[in-house]
């Protein structure tokens, strides 16, 4: 699989079937998990930060992760989570946090990539919580994810960020400036209880929203609210003389960051490509060599990697042929 430089290729994103890395392997030259993708740390008020990141896949499979705060662990998560607040932290202060999954021997692989989030300055004698989320509303996307939107909170020093629970069980932070997330990695044909909560610098929180129930599609679908949109195809003649399929798509709304994509090409998959530095949050796009005929048809579809670990529904599918005019 050629597309553009392979050097460009791997410094920018891997490309599973052409870079060629198997990961991290130990002193006794065994695997190790991978290094979790798509973390981010959002602070949640003066003295919490909310930590969240990809699933790792790879083999072997993790059984833990454990959170790092400038180089000192600071908490273990379960292997079937990949979110969490660290919490007794100072005002007005920047962290760094990283992750590392274990293995089922409690051998880390690499670390992820570092992040950062500066906590808001303290707020004296505030004991006033912010107003309870208004409207709030959601609607289900297929068997295994639901989007939730709820109206701004008000608050005497501000909202700091809104607490999504499933139940009783809070499952999310965001930003005190967004109002409206995507839950992924839900069962089908299930019924579920959403609410949203504020919280302000002082961690004070407000009453729960109005209960979002929402009921999951049964059995299996076509994840179209998964899918990646916007998907567009063209073909280019190199300068090698050789022809090249361009992609451009837009990611599909999801809880976290979207690191990996699997494109199948002529009913196969062909390739999955990983970004190995930021990952695009809008427009993403991606070249590859498909060969020197013109006159060629190619069918092409891509599917993305959700945060929750598995995978989303496929775009819609694209057609082009090599050297016909546009």
């Amino acid at each position: 699989m050629r597309g553009v430089p392979h050097g460009l290729i791997c410094g920018l994103l891997l490309v599973l079937t052409s870079c060629g890395s198997d990961g991290q392997r130990d002193d006794q030259g065994r695997q190790l998990p991978p290094a979790p993708m798509g973390v981010t740390a959002v602070a949640g008020s003066a003295t919490s930060v909310h930590v969240m990141w990809n699933l790792a896949s790879g083999d072997p499979a993790a059984t833990q992760y454990v959170v790092y705060r400038d180089g000192t662990k600071v908490k273990e998560v379960p292997a079937a989570e990949h979110m969490v607040d660290i919490t007794r932290l100072e005002p007005s202060t920047t962290y760094t946090f990283t992750v590392r999954a274990l293995d089922a021997d409690g051998a880390p692989g690499l670390p992820s990539e570092q992040v950062s989030a500066t906590t808001p300055a303290a707020v004296a004698a505030d004991d006033q919580a912010p107003t309870s989320p208004g409207r709030a509303n959601g609607r289900t996307v297929g068997s295994g994810s639901v989007q939730l939107s709820w109206q701004k909170s008000t608050d005497d020093r501000g909202v700091a960020s809104y607490d999504i629970y499933q139940g009783d069980s809070k499952i999310h932070s965001v930003g005190g400036g967004l109002t409206a997330t995507v839950v992924t990695g839900l069962r089908a044909g299930t019924s579920y209880s959403f609410t949203v909560k504020a919280r302000d610098a002082a961690d004070n929180v407000s009453p729960p929203s109005s209960a979002v129930r929402l009921t999951t599609a049964a059995g299996s679908d076509d994840g179209k609210g998964t899918a990646p949109t916007d998907f567009r195809a063209t073909t280019h003649l190199g300068d090698d003389g050789a022809y090249y399929l361009d992609l451009s798509w837009t990611p599909p709304p999801v809880d976290g960051v979207i690191t990996e994509y699997q494109i199948l090409l002529d009913a196969k998959v062909t390739t999955s490509l990983v970004w190995g530095t930021t990952a695009p949050s809008g427009k993403a796009t991606y070249s590859f060599y498909v060969g020197r005929d013109a006159g060629v048809k190619h069918r092409v579809r891509i599917r993305a990697m959700l945060p929750d670990g598995t995978w989303g529904g496929y775009s819609a599918e694209a057609t082009v042929t090599t050297g016909a005019k546009k």
